[in-house]
């Protein structure tokens, strides 16, 4: 079990029960918080915490919830900021709340936008970063983020199993670069994890 500030831990349970409740009453999928899966939540926060990664970048901010276990896991190891990208105002408007509740609004930069567009202005390096938007956009920005990428960068992605022919256009792009080693953990609904081999 990861062992996490009380305030933070009950805004998460609050959150996992929210989520499931809500997405299960919505039928558009735009409006769906579709959050990871606690599971998958503790996996990312281990590996970013463990190979102490201190550059992140989040694509797809939602509410935050996996935004605030990034987070906490940059607080951990006295990371910078993450950046996060969100298309959605009132999704962000939530993730603001969210982090104003755990404090943790010092520790995430929120940008509101397209996330390629929003991935080409960010100047880099990530030492990682959470593909967890629509897998069908990630291939450019994998693309536009291979210059700014530290040389052991990890990049992570959801949705491995739950949505393999969404996803397969990623996978494909990273087998491609010829620079990654990459395995797929099935947990939630499968993610995907590649380290970049130091040249």
């Amino acid at each position: 079990m990861i062992q996490l500030d009380s305030t933070l831990a009950a805004l998460l349970d609050r959150l996992e029960r929210f989520a499931a409740d809500h997405d299960a009453r919505t039928a558009d999928r735009a409006e769906r918080m579709l959050n990871l899966e606690r599971p998958t939540a503790e996996l990312l926060y281990l590996l970013v915490v463990s190979a102490k990664r201190r550059r992140v970048l989040e694509i797809g901010t939602s509410n935050a919830y996996s935004t605030l276990w990034l987070a906490s896991a940059m607080k951990a190891i006295g990371g910078e900021p993450v950046v996060s990208i969100e298309r959605d105002a009132a999704k962000l408007d939530m993730a603001r709340a969210n982090l104003a509740e755990a404090s943790l609004q010092d520790a995430v930069h929120l940008l509101e936008g397209d996330a390629t567009a929003a991935c080409r202005a960010q100047p880099g390096p990530f030492d990682c970063v959470f593909f967890d938007a629509d897998r069908i956009s990630a291939p450019d920005q994998l693309a536009v983020l291979l210059p700014k990428l530290a040389p052991d960068a990890l990049l992570c992605a959801d949705n491995a199993l739950s949505h393999p022919q969404e996803i397969a256009g990623y996978l494909a792009a990273v087998d491609a670069t010829g620079e990654f080693d990459s395995t797929v953990a099935p947990v939630g609904k499968g993610l995907h994890i590649a380290w970049r081999r130091p040249r």
